[in-house]
């Protein structure tokens, strides 16, 4: 049995439903960070790495500049100049000057890079076995909701 927010934060009341659904949302999304960061740790990376990753693979052959990164990343907070480096002393990728603009840095995912996300990928689905408590139209319907939330 699911234990409420109440009972997870210790918290017995909010002042609105809508604080109540604000706080759920960063409990849940911390709650859900923990879980990738545990499953995504015996490869040696961080959930902000493995975006990362799957943006350079989502492009590749293609390389991208760090601008195209950053602005596909999931946390837009994240220091992706660190993050990037850190991935290449790992040789998951690489950075090249682009041959036609001398002040543009490339970056694409290395074979070793493609690799990770593989065997990441084999895991996958006991990942999203987290998520099914819950009915695809009810993923569908929490989807739509926080999109609107968001504007979207």
């Amino acid at each position: 049995m699911a234990m409420s927010l109440e009972q997870d934060i210790k918290q017995e009341k909010f002042h609105n439903e809508f604080e109540k659904t604000a706080v759920n949302i960063l409990f849940t999304a911390s709650w859900l960070y923990n879980i990738n960061s545990s499953r995504l740790k015996p490869h040696g990376i961080t959930p902000e790495q493995y975006n990362v990753l799957r943006i350079l693979r989502g492009s590749h052959p293609k390389a991208l500049m760090l601008a195209d990164v950053t602005c596909r990343m999931i946390d837009k907070s994240s220091n992706a100049t660190r993050l990037v480096e850190k991935l290449r002393q790992k040789g998951l990728l690489k950075r090249e000057i682009c041959e036609s603009n001398r002040r543009q840095v490339d970056i694409s995912i290395t074979d070793k890079g493609m690799a990770v996300l593989k065997k990441i990928d084999v895991e996958a689905e006991s990942w999203i076995e987290t998520l099914k408590v819950i009915s695809k139209p009810e993923a569908q319907e929490l989807n739509r909701i926080m999109d609107k939330l968001r504007g979207s």
